[in-house]
């Protein structure tokens, strides 16, 4: 099983295969309107901006399951982001830890080296052949050099 095999719901209700982005560096990333890293936003549309032209995908993954800080329907979520100009793809509000976490929050969680979420803004690197490359804790910013090696060493070589 591979995070090719999960799927999850755009925030506007339609289907969101990870399968869709075969062959592409997707960064999963639980998020949350009202938290002490929401300004993390600001770093993801910037990595988004920067290597989306390279095949790179970041999603975002709404959630209300730490400190009850996404609490909004998703309307508001959408609206809230927008204050970020945030481009990337959003996934409706989701459960990410615990025995109703989206199942591939639990696969993730299962996998060597990975472990469930600990906070908002957790994220999680899946390679282009679906295996997990990499999961960094909230404190890693997306612009952390750590984070940003990662996704260059997933992308394919830049054209000339």
């Amino acid at each position: 099983m591979t995070a090719h095999d999960f799927s999850f719901q755009s925030i506007d209700g339609a289907p969101l295969p990870l399968g869709a982005w075969a062959g592409r560096p997707v960064l999963v990333v639980n998020t949350a309107s009202y938290c002490g890293y929401t300004p993390q936003y600001t770093g993801m549309e910037k990595l988004s901006q920067t290597y989306r032209d390279r095949g790179f995908v970041l999603l975002g993954v709404p959630s209300n399951d730490f400190g009850a800080q996404e609490p909004g329907s998703e309307a508001e979520i959408k609206a809230f982001c927008a204050t970020y100009s945030v481009s990337f793809p959003l996934t409706r509000k989701e459960v990410v830890v615990g025995p109703e976490a989206h199942p591939f929050y639990r696969w993730v969680a299962a996998e060597p080296g990975a472990g469930a979420p600990r906070w908002n803004f957790h994220k999680y690197l899946i390679a282009g052949d679906g295996r997990l490359a990499g999961a960094w804790p909230s404190s890693v910013t997306p612009l952390g050099k750590e984070l940003i090696a990662a996704i260059e060493a997933a992308l394919p070589p830049a054209r000339a």
